[in-house]
């Protein structure tokens, strides 16, 4: 067992390393939990990673896990005397990064530890020192070695391990916690110690213990609350500003004598007896913070608020980290929905340099947000399935909507009117499919034809019965329509054709596969058609292949269905096919590589071993063109490039990089670029030798290692490459200087 996982682990490195390349990272950072401001700058601590402002420049700088970090939801941010930006993240990572390396060192230690919640509330910075608030206590750690120096968990007769919230600090330490305030007393330096701390578990009366944010004012300490604001002389606990009772207090701030006061939705002031409302902000408010450039600003809901003009600051991104079904369209662009329940955030396009939202503000037509299906066509329509009012289709920024007004679709029994989409495809004849999540009139699937006539078909095999749950729509190419369906009385896959005889039923094949005709499980997450024309069947416990589906036209199918070992016992959620008809299959694991029929698992990355932003993927797509892999989990959206590019159609010229090809000894290889389908290379000397030959991958990209047939580097000298089709009929010819060092 050591053996095996040895080489698996090796392999992974390899693989990982020579082959994919370029990760990228695309969240919403508009969640801002902690905003710290520097000079002419300000950090945003965001749910979807860090990013800095320059107000000279007016640039922003994203960080992520792409670009180092360990953390992704991100809770708190501060900058220490060094000019190192700290991160504290909800899994109790911190981040420390190094604006002069552009590296990012990742603290373990609370992550790691065994603490049940391990959030970081609040990071401080005090001279060499960093103090982290987090949900079990306070940690303090060395700025310059990174160390840490102790943790406190138990303050005075508070309970062990208690949540702290904040912290300030003068010639003593204070703490803000879930249940009142801790404050040092003087003289001591053990604070390790329970007896080291004065503890307030009431405050001023009727106002809650759970402190938000602690500071000094007017020579007392000011306590922001869930209800309101407390103010202690030294010898008493009182309320201030009864204007704030019962109001969330979420952060103060003290500028010039005057106490700034941020609540969910507004920033007041306070000075010489005075209170004023400075403003009232259409967003949740979350922290304040004073840039000597820019004044105040305050994280919110939608990024960082500038008070002075107003604005919003957050980088371009997605309009939210839910990416429940992907597309790329016929320019390579790149498409999503978002979601259900309320929780949609309309429809993401990205062009490969900037992000757009289509949403029901922008476009009325869309009605609502809650779009959770997606489909592009080869003429560069985008179908979209909206969750209860049917589907739309995108041309440009032109909408058309479909739904119970102006079709025969007709939606859930109970409400006719609340249609879903579940899915979508194209047969060969250019006409949409459309698969109906569960229709009154049991008509589970409906065809437009391409001059707007419409047709609708019933299902055979779900025996005259209302299904529910209708999902994962794929047209085979002999023009049979797959779908799930999750209806408890009848899970499992569904097949059907219609024979293009749209009007006569007689003629019609359909079928129900479940596990008592060879699936592993019934519970359907993802279909996909390979390049070979199989079935990939992904369920609650692996994947299915159904091979030999011509049969389905026959009276008589003799469907083959195979399992793949390599993933057997996996929640299998999403399954994507490359132009080397190799499988990447999303798991609650993490992300997997499969060869062309399952038989080996080629690569395997997780949130451990690659740039992934979470282990549960949810979705998957693959632009061919580019050989770009893109991966929606629980909490964005991961990009890389694979070498698995499309195929030329014809030779026309190779192209070979980097030239000259510098060998050192080290693992490096030359891309060869412009081959057609299984192409046989051959390398010669300058002289005519055969260095050495091998075939492509399969697609548009092969590669040589500067090894002869020896396995032996190659000396200094130009190189001729030969591309011959599978065939021998066609060839290409380039060059390549080798430098051997």
């Amino acid at each position: 067992m050591k053996t095996i996982v040895s080489l698996i682990l090796f392999f992974s490195t390899l693989t990982f390393s020579q082959q994919f390349t370029n990760w990228l990272n695309f969240t919403d950072m508009k969640t801002v939990n902690s905003v710290f401001s520097g000079d002419d700058y300000f950090w945003a601590a965001s749910s979807g990673g860090g990013y800095k402002y320059s107000f000279e420049q007016g640039s922003i700088k994203n960080l992520n896990k792409a670009d180092g970090l360990s953390g992704i939801e991100l809770t708190s941010v501060t900058v220490d005397q060094y000019g190192k930006a700290w991160f504290g993240s909800n899994s109790g990572i911190i981040d420390v990064y190094n604006p002069e390396t552009g590296f990012v060192k990742s603290l373990l230690d609370i992550a790691n530890s065994d603490k049940i919640t391990k959030k970081i509330n609040f990071l401080f910075a005090s001279g060499d020192t960093i103090y982290a608030a987090s949900d079990f206590g306070i940690s303090l750690i060395n700025a310059k070695t990174l160390v840490f120096i102790d943790t406190y968990f138990k303050f005075g007769t508070l309970p062990s391990n208690i949540k702290v919230n904040s912290i300030t600090k003068s010639e003593l330490l204070y703490a803000a916690t879930e249940s009142g305030i801790a404050i040092q007393k003087p003289g001591t330096t053990n604070l390790s110690a329970p007896e080291s701390w004065d503890v307030y578990p009431q405050l001023a009366p009727g106002l809650s213990s759970n402190s938000n944010k602690l500071v000094f004012f007017d020579n007392k300490v000011v306590v922001a609350s869930q209800r309101g604001i407390s103010a202690f002389d030294g010898n008493n606990w009182q309320a201030l500003l009864s204007e704030f009772n019962n109001t969330n207090v979420n952060d103060l701030l003290v500028k010039n004598d005057t106490l700034y006061i941020l609540t969910d939705f507004a920033i007041h002031s306070f000075s010489n007896g005075n209170l004023t409302l400075n403003y009232d902000s259409p967003t949740r408010l979350k922290s304040i913070s004073y840039s000597p450039v820019n004044g105040f600003l305050a994280s919110s809901n939608n990024g960082v608020v500038s008070v002075y003009d107003e604005s919003f600051i957050f980088p371009d991104g997605p309009a939210a980290n839910q990416f429940p079904n992907m597309t790329i369209d016929a320019e390579g662009r790149f498409w999503s929905a978002s979601g259900i329940n309320n929780a949609g955030k309309g429809l993401y396009l990205y062009d490969g340099l900037n992000w757009k939202n289509f949403n029901s503000q922008a476009y009325p037509e869309m009605i609502t947000n809650d779009y959770f299906s997606i489909f592009s066509a080869p003429d560069n329509t985008i179908y979209a399935g909206n969750w209860g009012q049917g589907f739309i289709r995108l041309r440009g920024d032109d909408i058309v909507r479909f739904d119970v007004n102006n079709t025969n679709l007709l939606g859930f029994p109970g409400d006719p009117s609340f249609l879903l989409i579940g899915g979508f495809g194209l047969d060969s004849r250019s006409n949409l499919w459309v698969l109906n999540v569960e229709p009154a009139d049991r008509n589970t699937l409906a065809m437009l034809t391409p001059d707007s006539t419409w047709y609708f078909f019933t299902i055979p095999a779900e025996q005259n019965r209302v299904l529910k749950f209708h999902d994962n729509l794929i047209v085979d190419q002999y023009d049979t329509k797959w779908f799930s369906s999750e209806d408890p009385s009848r899970t499992g896959l569904f097949y059907f054709n219609e024979n293009k005889t749209f009007d006569n039923t007689e003629d019609d094949r359909s079928g129900y596969i479940n596990t008592q005709n060879g699936l592993n499980n019934n519970t359907i997450n993802a279909i996909a058609l390979d390049r070979r024309g199989d079935i990939w069947v992904g369920t609650g416990l692996g994947i299915n292949i159904i091979s030999n589906t011509s049969t389905v036209l026959t009276s008589t199918p003799q469907l083959r269905i195979s399992s793949v070992f390599s993933v057997r016992q996996q929640t299998i959620n999403a399954i994507a096919v490359d132009p080397l008809n190799q499988k990447w299959v999303g798991t609650n694991q993490g992300l997997i590589l499969l060869n062309s029929d399952g038989s080996r698992l080629l690569s395997a990355f997780d949130t451990k071993n690659s740039p992934l932003l979470s282990d549960k993927i949810v979705s998957i797509t693959i632009d061919d063109r580019t050989g770009k892999v893109f991966v929606g989990t629980e909490a964005g959206l991961s990009v890389f490039e694979t070498p698995a590019i499309r195929p030329a159609e014809s030779f026309d010229e190779i192209f070979a990089f980097p030239n000259p090809f510098i060998l050192t000894g080290s693992s490096q290889l030359l891309t060869i670029d412009g081959l057609v389908r299984d192409s046989d290379i051959k390398i010669l000397s300058a002289s005519g030798k055969l260095v050495s030959e091998f075939s492509s991958p399969g697609g548009r990209v092969g590669y040589w290692d500067g090894r002869d047939d020896n396995a032996d580097l190659v000396n200094s000298g130009i190189y001729l490459i030969i591309a011959f089709d599978k065939d021998g009929n066609s060839v290409a010819t380039g060059k390549v200087a080798v430098l051997r060092k």
